[in-house]
């Protein structure tokens, strides 16, 4: 199996490397044919008396198709090149040594070029930026110098043996760089819209412009009024529509524009037509200012293209600033506002728009004082007029708590930090706003909570130090001081216990009876009936405290220090005739040890008999009965809910 894979493996890179095969040899074929066209149109046209081509457009060919795909073709592209080079000059008067000689000296061309291209330039090399038009004039420079060089000793040794050296060199030169400068960033601008293709809109309008280039050019040749046309070919007028193709579209619609300026210059030269049919000019006089007029055209085209290429690319880039900026404003949870420096709103974030109540086109474009209640808004304009006259001011740049105005008319409290901005030359403010109605709100109820607590603190230190005073007077020895003091302190915390679990909201009645119950309760001992009743804090700590006594007196002398004794409690709401009920405890002893009747009030009698009716406004009849002790409970009910 493992055989059967490798094989599958070869085979799959066999193929991938036949295909790669193919598409090389077709791009060579292609560059070739390219190549060879261009070539044999330039042949048409040669300087005297060493034969050099006037335009050689072939180079832009070569060196286009390098730039715009790769180092990865460029054994492809110079095949081609030189091939079709060769074969360009043998249909002429070369012979093939001289031909074979100009093909490698083209090829070599195209190769230095791209070279340079992409050791200077880079890889990702475009025209839409002008220091990349800089390096491909600089490299079209270098290169056609370079192949100028050994054109001229070919030329010498192999064809025009006579012809000054330097003459050869500067047609050589001029010719090949004209052809790298019109063709090579058509071709490059070409492969950047085939990968990044434009809008619809942009190639409608770059191909109308394109049209008009191609109507002007025309127009210039055939229809200029002979006094306006001497040497050079008024090419000045093209420049309106120039700019506006690099103004409205990319550079690859500029570079076409050049490329046509250019082959419908060099064909009326070639058919001499228009005017270069002149008799009285001479035909280098017209090759050296058609030259200057390409070489003008297209460095200002390509110069300019790229400047407003910058330019989008760069308002492109601020755009998305902003965009990414204004998103994040829009997303924060804080109010954003922002003033010139009269007061007049520019812009605000959702979240400021949903603090005052307003849409963003009810307030931009007003004067922020409508976002301020008296006295801000009569202070605000000399406040900003000083701030702007003399810089001090007690809000710039720091949260400060003021207040606002919402659209209902309605004034809320918030929290206002402002800083300060240049644009350009104008002085901006963007005010930072926080509602703080809620926390204003919680800090007051804060307030209420402390000083509820700080008076119930005092309450019930003031409960605690009377507890301890009564205590101590009924208390026959330090240890049952101690203790019974000790159990009312844990009744009055049990019942705190009990309200701090409910938020002090409340308390069920028979939780309090069960915890009160709990140190003495079996399941035989204790039973507690009634119905569902809901006490407040007074009534839950007055009850809790009553409970502890009867509870404390029944475990040392009652029915809970005998194990045959038994407490009932029961309740019940009763109406008292005032639209309201009055709660009604029973507490019950049975089956404990015989009590003596004439047993001496204490602390715990009292504080049963008189402390409902002092804090609740109710009754309480307490019976300290032989066969054990009854109380009955009773007081008004306020606050309290049946659930």
């Amino acid at each position: 199996m493992l055989q059967n894979l490798r094989k599958r493996a070869y085979s799959l890179v066999e193929a991938a490397g036949r295909r790669r095969m193919v598409v090389l040899a077709v791009l060579a074929a292609a560059a070739g044919v390219a190549y060879f066209l261009a070539a044999r149109l330039s042949l048409f046209l040669l300087t005297q008396p060493d034969g050099v081509a006037v335009f050689w457009p072939a180079a832009g060919v070569s060196s286009g198709l390098l730039i715009a795909l790769g180092r990865d073709v460029r054994w492809p592209v110079a095949i081609g090149t030189i091939v079709a080079t060769i074969a360009a000059n043998l249909t002429s008067d070369r012979t093939i040594w001289a031909s074979i000689a100009f093909a490698c000296c083209n090829a070599g061309e195209a190769l230095l070029i791209a070279w340079l291209i992409e050791r200077f330039g880079g890889r990702d090399f475009s025209l839409d930026r002008v220091r990349h038009v800089i390096w491909l004039l600089a490299a079209a420079i270098i290169g056609t110098a370079a192949s100028g060089l050994g054109g001229t000793v070919a030329y010498k040794l192999l064809h025009s043996p006579d012809v000054p050296a330097l003459v050869t060199w500067q047609h050589w030169f001029s010719s090949d760089a004209i052809g790298v400068i019109t063709v090579a960033p058509l071709i490059i601008g070409l492969g950047s819209v085939l990968r990044a293709p434009p809008p619809r809109a942009e190639i409608f309008e770059g191909m109308a412009a394109l049209v008009s280039v191609a109507a002007a050019i025309v127009a210039v040749i055939f229809f200029l009024p002979e006094p306006w046309s001497e040497v050079i070919v008024p090419v000045e007028m093209l420049f309106p529509l120039l700019l506006w193709l690099a103004a409205r579209c990319r550079p690859a619609f500029t570079s076409a524009a050049v490329f046509i300026i250019s082959l419908t210059i060099v064909s009326a030269i070639i058919v001499r037509a228009g005017i270069f049919d002149k008799v009285d000019l001479a035909i280098d006089e017209h090759i050296l200012g058609a030259q200057g007029a390409i070489w003008g055209v297209a460095i200002f085209a390509y110069i300019l293209a790229a400047l407003f290429a910058e330019r989008r690319r760069h308002e492109a880039a601020i755009q998305e600033s902003e965009n990414r900026m204004r998103a994040i404003v829009n997303t924060v949870v804080d109010a954003i506002i922002t003033i010139d420096d009269r007061g007049t709103i520019e812009n605000l974030n959702p979240a400021a728009a949903e603090v005052f109540g307003y849409t963003a086109g009810e307030v931009i474009g007003r004067n922020v004082k409508m976002l301020m209640p008296e006295p801000y808004k009569r202070e605000h304009d000399s406040y900003l007029q000083n701030y702007l006259t003399t810089g001090q001011a007690k809000v710039i740049g720091i949260g400060r708590e003021v207040i606002g105005q919402r659209k209902n008319g309605s004034s809320f409290p918030m929290e206002l930090a402002i800083n300060e901005m240049a644009v350009g030359e104008r002085r901006m403010f963007t005010g930072v706003v926080r509602d703080i109605t809620e926390r204003r709100r919680a800090e007051d109820h804060q307030e209420l909570l402390i000083a509820e607590l700080d008076h119930r603190v005092k309450n019930i230190l003031a409960e605690v130090a009377a507890v301890a005073k009564s205590t101590r007077q009924g208390s026959r020895s330090n240890e049952e001081f101690l203790q019974m003091l000790d159990g009312r302190i844990q009744s009055m915390a049990a019942a705190h216990g009990l309200l701090s679990e409910n938020r002090w909201e409340g308390v069920d009645l028979a939780a309090l009876v069960r915890n009160q119950l709990a140190p003495y309760a079996t399941s035989e001992n204790i039973t507690i009936r009634g119905t569902d009743v809901i006490l407040s804090a007074a009534e839950i700590q007055a009850t809790a405290r009553v409970l502890h006594e009867l509870v404390t007196n029944a475990a040392k002398h009652g029915a809970l220090s005998d194990p045959g004794g038994r407490v009932t409690v029961n309740w019940d709401r009763r109406p008292n005739g005032q639209a309201a009920e009055n709660l009604v405890l029973v507490w019950r002893e049975v089956g404990g040890p015989v009590a003596s009747v004439n047993v001496a009030s204490g602390y715990g009698t009292s504080l049963i008999r008189n402390l409902v009716p002092h804090e609740l406004g109710g009754k309480v009849d307490l019976v300290l009965a032989s066969d054990g002790v009854h109380c009955k409970i009773e007081f008004p009910l306020s606050g309290s809910e049946q659930r």
